[in-house]
């Protein structure tokens, strides 16, 4: 008796161990639900092909925009929203009065082939991902894809050319490292960044287990979470931890809410909330760049 109760504690330690996280739909039915944004209070959540971004916040969701095909969304220290405009190929930036501005929109006088994700740094400096997809890469008119930085000067700088098609894209915690999404190749590149934006030490950090890999966030401890088939998680040296499994593919992701300690997950038809029991910034596993 007491042998069958020590291997029912034992499993039920186990199974705490292997999922020490609760998953909820917090949002549903978008078209496609291609980007989620925390902004201190409230969520914004991108829905592409219907060309609207809904806010959600504790009075329920409203909509916030119905003018934009975004593809990703941040914020910076002042609650302006930044976005990748995939329809116009362009970089925005709405103020809190909700009046759009223009960050970039071409490169050597061609136009951007699409911008795919977007981060801002804590200087309000912009990191971006250019790609282009479907029939929108056969009319391409440049060979290779980028990686591109904004100076807090609204200065437009190439960090990086690349033959896959860079995606998600996400900042280390001490800003010195940039990661990028290589969905191509299914995997996560990384670079050294200093101050002004430039980039060295290019190398691949790590090479996901399923599916095509789309965004990429970094948890305050340094780990890194993939949205792949599902969300697998590396430390920043790229060792594998864990995978979160949901029932609708991953697409982007963020972390939110006042301890950033919940991860928020656009999935296909709409969005969802990961609670951890451990918060990630103090997690075991994760480490500091």
């Amino acid at each position: 008796m007491w042998r069958a109760f020590s291997f029912l504690l034992l499993c039920g330690c186990v199974l705490a161990q292997e999922r020490p996280y609760t998953i909820e739909k917090v949002f549903g039915n978008a078209g496609y639900a291609s980007a989620v944004g925390w902004f201190k209070d409230h969520l914004l959540i991108a829905d592409l092909p219907g060309g609207k971004i809904t806010k959600v916040d504790t009075e329920g969701p409203s909509v916030f925009r119905d003018d934009v095909h975004a593809s990703c969304l941040a914020s910076d220290a002042e609650s302006r929203v930044y976005l990748c405009d995939a329809r116009d190929h362009r970089i925005v930036r709405i103020d809190r009065k909700g009046k759009s501005e223009v960050l970039a929109s071409e490169w050597e006088g061609k136009p951007l082939l699409g911008p795919t994700g977007l981060v801002v740094g804590r200087n309000n400096a912009v990191w971006f991902t250019d790609s282009a997809w479907a029939s929108a890469d056969r009319a391409k008119e440049r060979p290779w894809y980028g990686v591109f930085h904004i100076s807090p000067k609204g200065e437009l700088s190439l960090v990086s050319k690349m033959n896959g098609r860079p995606n998600g894209i996400a900042l280390s915690p001490d800003a010195k490292s940039v990661y990028v999404v290589d969905s191509d190749t299914r995997s996560v590149m990384a670079w050294d960044i200093d101050r002004s934006g430039a980039a060295s030490n290019s190398r691949v950090l790590l090479r996901t287990k399923e599916g095509v890999p789309n965004g990429v966030t970094v948890a305050s401890d340094g780990t890194l979470y993939v949205a792949a088939r599902n969300i697998e998680t590396y430390t920043a040296a790229g060792k594998p931890l864990t995978v979160i499994e949901l029932s609708e593919k991953p697409g982007d992701l963020v972390f939110g809410d006042s301890q950033f300690a919940t991860l928020y997950v656009a999935a296909r038809t709409g969005v969802y909330r990961v609670r951890f029991a451990t918060p990630p910034s103090t997690a075991k596993g994760g480490s500091n760049n």
